[in-house]
């Protein structure tokens, strides 16, 4: 009877010692596999702070994942020269944008100087962008925003010398003087400046080589002069259409 009792008491207690190294190695493995993953990625700082959580976690900052970095420290760069690294690389694409508007501002003067058209046309080059300024009378009979017959062959001629590959944003935008304007059309220069721009618009859309999504109209009436409207000189120099041709990269 006592050797089948002293059996059974020995079946009620299993040894269960195996259950300790298992979990740990559950443990291990699980780890593991969350530091592979976290080798895939290029980014270096990520890894050396994954790694340091999980020396904290398991073995107080010291042990099996005190790993080294991926990559050497004296190639790693610093969040200071990558800053600088950017800037860099940002001052060089603005320098090239701006050559390349330069070479736009010679294509366009070249075409003015070709038509002598250079007291109706004018180009500079702004912090916007590079500026092409149409005169009211090149386009435009007084007070009417339609685009006269005679002059659609200049707009589809300035219209080719804004087909550019890739394509820019260009924004065409009215003004006026300061003369109040009355009539069964408009009434006021902000309608005027604003059906102006739109007027040239379309016409220079009918262009095939230039897509409408890059183009916008705007009108600003007398409210953006570019001279004194005292004198008549003045207020013929407000009167005009502007295309501002924007850089591929802003600031």
């Amino acid at each position: 009877m006592s050797r089948r009792k002293k059996k059974a008491h020995h079946e009620e207690h299993m040894d269960e010692s195996w259950l300790i190294p298992y979990a740990d190695l559950l443990t291990l493995l699980l780890a593991l596999f969350i530091v592979l993953f976290a080798m895939s990625s290029v980014d270096a700082m990520k890894f050396q702070m994954l790694s340091k959580a999980f020396n904290e976690a398991f073995t107080g900052g010291t042990g099996a994942f005190e790993f080294q970095s991926p990559m050497p420290e004296s190639q790693m760069a610093s969040p200071d020269e990558e800053k600088k690294d950017q800037e860099k690389n940002d001052k060089e694409a603005i320098a090239k944008e701006q050559r390349e508007l330069q070479e736009l501002q010679k294509k366009v003067n070249a075409y003015i100087k070709e038509k002598n058209l250079s007291e109706k046309l004018g180009t500079s080059l702004t912090d916007e962008g590079l500026l092409v300024t149409i005169r009211d009378n090149v386009l435009f009979e007084s007070g009417k925003a339609e685009i006269r017959e005679t002059d659609i062959q200049t707009a589809n001629e300035i219209a080719d010398l804004l087909v550019m590959d890739p394509p820019r944003n260009i924004i065409i935008s009215g003004h006026t003087d300061n003369v109040p304007i009355r009539n069964s059309n408009f009434e006021s220069n902000w309608e005027l400046s604003v059906m102006r721009a739109v007027e040239f618009m379309k016409i220079i859309l009918k262009n095939e080589g230039l897509d409408p999504r890059w183009f916008s109209a705007k009108g600003f009436g007398e409210f953006q002069p570019i001279a004194t409207n005292d004198t008549e000189e003045g207020k013929t120099l407000n009167r005009r259409v502007e295309i501002l041709i924007l850089p591929r990269i802003s600031d």
